[in-house]
């Protein structure tokens, strides 16, 4: 409980920042979804070319948490109103906001052809922490096998599990990570076409391979995922692809 007392206190620090979308950035990852209840959704990439955005991809379906949506921590000014939940451990629910891109996890020695992305490769040594009473809460780390901290088999990042044979980090309460806040957000390969996550965005293997090897560091990623109101609501505001560019993931 004193997690999530301590996540409502800080609230109001977040409803300060006054930049959602960096200048800089030319990708956008755009998902919108019907309503904060749908635990499906489609999913488009989109450029930013002179000063507009642009899709660089048609909308693919993807797959949310089985319970819907919840506010998350990212780049985004936090509501003032609390008209939805906000994302909190284990809720099933997936993030929804505004988000830094962070590193591709993965099992394999190298990314998909054509990929140029900074990554990291999984070994038996790899946990993300998220129990919420452990120093190093929503974050990557890696343990001394020699001596392995108590906890480490219950936080160990999954090996030989097919869906997480890619993992491309969302930076949900990543910066300075508040305890229950939730945890471990990625985009990753689904467990079927209807099978929703426990609260990452899913979708089909070639997708998230179309995705990594589209990515570009330099080009200062983001991910937006919203229910389709509040997408109109904020798009302009934000600095989000307009409607008339979002068209296909709005109809």
């Amino acid at each position: 409980m004193r997690f999530l007392i301590l996540f409502v206190f800080l609230l109001p620090a977040f409803s300060l920042q006054a930049e959602v979308i960096a200048p800089h950035t030319r990708q956008i990852v755009v998902s919108i979804a019907p309503d904060w209840n749908s635990s499906s959704g489609r999913l488009q990439l989109f450029e930013k070319r002179e000063l507009e955005w642009e899709p660089a991809s048609p909308p693919w379906d993807v797959l949310y948490g089985r319970n819907g949506l919840a506010w998350g921590i990212g780049e985004h000014p936090s509501p003032a109103n609390g008209a939805h939940p906000y994302k909190c451990e284990h809720d099933k629910r997936s993030p929804v906001g505004v988000f830094k891109i962070g590193k591709i996890f993965t099992y394999d020695s190298a990314l998909p052809k054509g990929a140029k992305f900074p990554f990291h490769t999984i070994t038996k040594e790899d946990a993300w922490i998220d129990d919420p009473s452990l120093p190093d809460y929503n974050r990557h780390v890696r343990v001394d096998l020699r001596n392995p901290p108590p906890w480490f088999e219950k936080q160990r990042m999954r090996l030989d599990d097919p869906p997480h044979r890619w993992l491309v980090e969302i930076r949900h309460n990543a910066e300075s990570p508040i305890p229950g806040a939730g945890s471990a957000i990625f985009f990753h390969i689904q467990r079927g076409p209807k099978i929703p996550s426990a609260g990452c965005t899913v979708m089909a293997e070639p997708r998230i391979r179309k995705l990594i090897t589209w990515l570009r560091a330099d080009a200062v990623p983001y991910y937006v995922l919203l229910p389709r109101s509040e997408y109109l609501s904020h798009w302009k505001s934000w600095g989000l692809p307009s409607p008339q560019s979002a068209r296909q993931l709005l109809d």
